[in-house]
């Protein structure tokens, strides 16, 4: 595992194709962030890939920032670890706002068990 410092938070590369991001806190995330964050998914990890957003930390997005987020080739799964019920509902409603990119997405309580979930997701 290598863990990789970005503008706005920490990617660590758990395996060629899977990757653990954490956002830190009171980042807004911007279109240009955006750009940064697709950059190094396009980079460091070999599509089809997968990523485990740990939201431990308290963050927003712009509105341009949120319809583009995930919005490139090669994701194949992102499991998200709410640590918080507002975590929780922020990330509803960022799913909402992409209910047409049909991800492949699951919210989970736990680390454990959102890795799980993406090792075994075919």
């Amino acid at each position: 595992m290598k863990t990789y410092k970005l503008s706005f938070g920490t990617i660590t590369v758990i395996k060629a194709n899977l990757a653990e991001v954490v956002i830190y806190d009171g980042i807004v995330m911007d279109m240009k962030m955006i750009d940064e964050y697709h950059r190094f998914l396009t980079e460091k990890l070999e599509a089809p890939f997968s990523l485990l957003i740990n939201k431990k930390f308290s963050y927003t997005y712009t509105f341009d920032a949120q319809k583009s987020i995930v919005n490139i080739d090669g994701v194949k799964a992102m499991a998200v670890v709410t640590h918080a019920y507002v975590s929780k509902l922020a990330t509803d409603i960022l799913i909402n706002i992409n209910r047409d990119n049909d991800w492949n997405i699951k919210m989970f309580n736990t680390r454990e068990d959102a890795l799980d979930w993406l090792e075994n997701d075919d």
